[in-house]
């Protein structure tokens, strides 16, 4: 199992470590619930250097990830990220991802960390020899500090004007006398930013981010707050939701898969996708009466099985079960009654428009 750089920095602030994506990770320093809390009113900072980082440079590399990815990345310029997916030749999800551009003809690739081998592989299988590409996952470090009160936090830092930074937009300034990323994004669906730098700063950059939230209740928060945050905001989790065996048209993800844009792998299989219908959906379902949903539960209509949750919790926030899962095309209409087998137990869900939490 691998560590990131703030290992120690969890061990002495009493996190529950485990197992997560070959990492040893935090799942949760004082409670989930506290944790979960603490993003949706104040501040939080979560350690995400699991991540995997790539790096494309060159005339194609343009070209390169145009051809892998379902997005279009010639939308992009310099200073801009964005949200995409990579897909086998069947439709199957190879990995979702974000693309940033940082320079012409220089663009970063942030993987997930469970997938980061296999992603490398995959990519390098297509990539072009003029196309520089580089895995830097093991020297970067990436924090997200995400909450209302980030702004105010972390521009005590740097003379970077963050405010001035739109969503999936970043900027490549000095944050504590480090150069880094800043970059306007997140998992939570709350304001924050994540920050990508050397692993060498780590230790310097956690203990300046926590001074600088401290009037404000900033907190260590583990992946435990960051699945319930995640599942409010009706966000994918890719092993759960998404995978190999679904496909971005399925997934809900239509909305970033450019069927217009030049050929890409599987655009031909995701154009009869959309062009056919999807026979399932993932959608989201809020439970009726007191129960938690789990992945794998099965969903049931008058008794006949109609799919499968892929994540479920109980949501701090609305103190309701709610559940992300794939359902026959059917009962996928907003309003639609499903039951959920909860260990035997028929509870009753109604389908509701994502993310579960409106803000």
């Amino acid at each position: 199992m691998k560590r990131t750089p703030f290992f120690e920095i969890h061990q002495h602030a009493g996190a529950k470590i485990v197992p997560f994506g070959g990492y040893e990770m935090p799942v949760q320093y004082a409670g989930i619930m506290d944790e979960h809390k603490t993003v949706r009113t104040a501040v939080g900072v979560f350690d995400v250097s699991h991540m995997g980082e790539f790096f494309a440079k060159g005339p194609q590399a343009l070209s390169f990830l145009q051809s892998i990815t379902i997005n279009d990345v010639s939308k992009l310029t310099p200073g801009k990220a964005q949200y995409s997916a990579m897909c086998y030749e069947s439709g199957g999800i190879v990995d979702d991802l974000l693309v940033y551009m940082l320079a012409e003809q220089s663009y970063m690739i942030v993987v997930n960390a469970s997938n980061i081998d296999k992603d490398w592989e995959w990519m390098k299988q297509h990539c072009p020899s003029d196309v520089t590409f580089e895995n830097k996952s093991d020297v970067t470090a990436l924090l997200a500090v995400q909450g209302p009160k980030s702004l105010a936090t972390m521009q005590k830092l740097t003379s970077v004007d963050l405010s001035a930074i739109p969503y999936y937009h970043f900027a490549q300034g000095n944050l504590v006398g480090v150069d880094m990323i800043i970059s306007r994004t997140g998992y939570t669906g709350e304001l924050g930013f994540e920050i990508y730098f050397g692993i060498e700063h780590a230790t310097s950059v956690w203990k300046a981010i926590f001074e600088a939230g401290k009037e404000f209740g900033i907190a260590p928060i583990g992946l435990g707050a960051r699945d319930t945050l995640r599942l409010e905001m009706g966000y994918c989790l890719y092993g759960n939701d998404i995978d190999q065996t679904t496909n971005p048209i399925e997934g809900g993800l239509g909305w970033i898969t450019k069927l217009a844009k030049a050929d890409f792998v599987a655009k031909s299989v995701l154009e009869r996708t959309k062009a056919d219908g999807p026979k399932r959906k993932l959608v989201g379902m809020m439970l009726t009466e007191k129960a938690v949903p789990r992945h794998g539960y099965p969903l049931l209509v008058n008794g006949a099985n109609v799919g499968v949750v892929t994540s479920g919790t109980f949501s701090p926030s609305l103190e309701k079960g709610i559940a992300l899962g794939y359902v026959d095309q059917p009962h996928t209409e907003v309003g639609s009654k499903i039951q959920i087998d909860v260990r035997g137990k028929s509870v009753e869900a109604t389908v509701v428009a994502l993310p579960f939490l409106k803000k």
